[in-house]
């Protein structure tokens, strides 16, 4: 069972705040593509948190879903600076959180597995310790 967790955070400009208690649900980091484009060229680490424990305390996001896909995630990002803050899931019930919002990122304490690894740039790194996946688990 996770164990639960209180959590807050902002963007780079402050004008988006929220905070998040729940069970953290996943730790990890992406190297997927999009997670590519959207951290600039690293991998994208994260947290998964249940959906109804999230609250934006400060501001509203911007959000963007892609239309040409089939099953598409909506992302949630300051309008002002750009700080990409969660993306919501298609389940509904679920978000992932990046981990450089965190007030405290110390919170994180590190991944616990790397999935998308199939698209993994030769600069990227995973700590040795952790599962790797081509794909999702």
């Amino acid at each position: 069972m996770p164990t639960p967790t209180d959590l807050t955070g902002r963007c780079y400009c402050g004008a988006l705040q929220y905070a998040a208690t729940g069970p953290v649900q996943l730790k990890a980091q992406c190297h997927c593509r999009e997670c590519q484009y959207i951290s600039g060229g690293g991998p994208n680490y994260f947290m998964i948190l249940p959906r109804d424990g999230f609250t934006w305390t400060k501001g509203t996001p911007q959000t963007f879903t892609r239309s040409d896909l089939d099953s598409p995630v909506t992302r949630c990002f300051c309008g002002t600076c750009g700080t990409h803050i969660t993306t919501e899931l298609t389940d509904g019930e679920r978000i992932v959180l990046k981990v450089g919002t965190l007030n405290d990122p110390l919170a994180y304490g590190g991944p616990k597995i790397a999935i998308y690894t199939c698209d993994e740039q030769p600069f990227h790194v995973t700590p040795g310790n952790i599962a790797r996946f081509e794909r999702l688990p």
